[in-house]
């Protein structure tokens, strides 16, 4: 068996385990309060507005480029290196009149001048954007309500409820990074928060399966021993998934270009809050939610 760490490890992950808690939800409630006061920033697939793909005949000084767009009074206009420096993403938001967009694109084909190449261009409306949002935060909820049941089905409802706990810890903190950073929030990142979730339930079932076979053999043993012990032993297989993963998404963040870094660093984030979450967040949770009571029950009829 490929092991990173040789010798099992005596970590006390459970000796700190109320500064770590407090710290996971003060990071919930942060981002709750920035969603409210900042909001995110959406992108055009939520927001509305024009996605342009270009090529142009020569390489494009993105600075003077977008200064010469800004003066066409279309609003913020965001542009995005694509690859090569000839290659360039057009971001335009919702226009006001009934042909607002059509006529935006006119006005920046104009700008740019003949020769360029438009190998891509989408409008989205606002009611699209609206529904687009919808069905965003109906495929976070349908996902985590059914890991729930399948967790309450293959442990106990303690574990569901924790599980779900420590999955919305992660998607609060990986929607507080954009929010902070105030970058662009869009399909691709929304696909991210759904792929951090699957990582971070399949990082807690791990631990929490342990918990389970480590509950019906040391009867005797202490709850937080119990959960280092059970830590400990799925430690090596956690460095080696979240570390694999992480080298992957680096060099995907580094040489993959602008088109999918929003993407790639809403993944390496994710897996980091979800390790977090696994060990500090879900399994002492477990203590607080009739586990332990239920394991002095076993202790006295042990004795």
């Amino acid at each position: 068996m490929l092991r990173f760490i040789s010798k099992p490890t005596n970590f006390d992950f459970m000796r700190w385990h109320k500064l770590s808690m407090a710290i996971a939800f003060i990071g919930m409630l942060g981002t709750i309060v920035l969603l409210y006061t900042e909001g995110l920033n959406l992108g055009t697939d939520f927001a509305g507005g024009i996605l342009m793909e270009v090529q142009t005949p020569k390489a494009n000084d993105l600075s003077n480029l977008r200064e010469d767009l800004n003066q066409l009074n279309l609003g913020t206009i965001n542009l995005q290196q694509l690859g090569n420096e000839d290659q360039v993403l057009i971001r335009v938001g919702q226009q006001e009149g009934e042909n607002g967009l059509q006529k935006a694109v006119e006005t920046i084909k104009t700008e740019i001048g003949s020769g360029a190449e438009y190998r891509r261009i989408e409008y989205v409306g606002p009611q699209v954007g609206q529904e687009l949002i919808n069905k965003g935060i109906w495929a976070v909820v349908l996902s985590s309500l059914g890991i729930m049941a399948f967790l309450v089905i293959r442990f106990r409802w303690e574990f569901g409820l924790c599980s779900v706990i420590a999955l919305l810890h992660d998607t609060l903190l990986t929607i507080g990074l954009f929010t902070i950073t105030r970058a662009e929030f869009d399909l691709s990142t929304l696909a991210a928060v759904l792929m951090i979730a699957g990582y971070s339930i399949n990082d807690t079932v791990v631990v929490f399966d342990r918990v389970r076979e480590m509950m019906s053999k040391y009867r005797k043993m202490p709850l937080p021993e119990l959960f280092n012990l059970s830590i400990n032993a799925t430690l090596s297989r956690t460095i080696l998934t979240g570390g694999t993963a992480i080298l992957a998404l680096v060099a995907l963040y580094i040489l993959g270009g602008e088109v999918i870094r929003g993407f790639v660093g809403a993944l390496i984030w994710g897996i980091v809050v979800g390790t977090y979450s696994s060990v500090f967040v879900a399994t002492p949770l477990l203590m607080y939610l009739g586990l332990k009571t239920e394991h002095k029950q076993r202790l006295a009829e042990t004795k």
